[in-house]
């Protein structure tokens, strides 16, 4: 299990961190250059990039952007926070990223669609929301916890949940729950646009095949199993403070559905 899971959270060499050159350059950079190289392929064997291609990669390499952009909020999510770095995790960013992420660009390669010019401006707006979205609601967060809630959020002073908690070493410190702007909606409301910008990258694969919709189901069920773990930690780290904002903030994903 220790070799599976790891045993180190925060792993370096000197200076070097191990955990974040793994998930960041290994996987997200690996990423990246994996589908340009697909769409460089489908190029080879045709003549052309379809449209369908090109929306697809734009629209993964937008979130790609997107990730390095706020690599700093990264580094406050459940996967550097709590996942220490084993088998598990690097198996994930050197094998499963390559494999699975990059499914859709795999499949596009010898299927080049070619969507009419409302379909595709439809997708690529929606990716566009997608990312935006999803980013706007991590850093409405981050913004409020760093300022210590003076700041605003959609032109208004947010409105916070002070959560008390005690560290290993005893000490009680303060936790700010937003329960203003995105987070209004839904405790867990970032996870919507992270699912919708992967239907997004999707769809211009069609919907006759299974196959590139893998990663759609895959990341869904990937988030809400994390949804889940998240609730479990945060009601045992802030008890009484954590049904209070329960109670402001009741769905934890979709609104009157879950």
């Amino acid at each position: 299990m220790d070799f599976f899971w790891g045993t180190e959270l925060h792993p370096h060499v000197g200076d070097f961190n191990i955990k974040q050159f793994s998930n960041c350059r290994l996987g997200m950079m690996g990423w990246s250059v994996i589908i340009n190289c697909m769409l460089v392929k489908q190029f080879e064997i045709y003549g052309y990039v379809s449209n369908s291609m090109l929306i697809s990669t734009l629209i993964q390499q937008f979130y790609i952007l997107k990730f390095f952009y706020w690599e700093d909020g990264y580094f406050n999510t459940l996967d550097i926070m709590y996942d220490r770095l084993g088998f598990y995790i690097y198996w994930g960013v050197t094998c499963w990223i390559p494999g699975i992420y990059c499914l859709v660009s795999l499949f596009l390669v010898k299927n080049p669609f070619q969507l009419s010019p409302l379909h595709a401006a439809s997708i690529i707006a929606l990716g566009i929301f997608s990312v935006v979205a999803n980013y706007d609601a991590d850093y409405q967060k981050q913004r409020v916890r760093e300022t210590l809630g003076k700041t605003t959020i959609w032109g208004k002073k947010p409105e916070v949940v002070v959560a008390k908690y005690q560290t290993s070493d005893g000490l009680t410190r303060e936790s700010l729950l937003l329960v203003s702007g995105w987070w209004a909606i839904s405790r867990h409301v970032h996870y919507i646009p992270e699912i919708l910008l992967s239907v997004a990258w999707t769809l211009p694969a069609g919907t006759n095949h299974l196959l590139p919709w893998f990663y759609v189901v895959y990341l869904t069920v990937l988030l809400l199993h994390r949804l889940g773990r998240d609730e479990i930690r945060c009601s045992e780290k802030y008890g009484a403070d954590w049904k209070k904002y329960c109670a402001l903030v009741p769905a934890q994903l979709i609104p009157y559905i879950y």
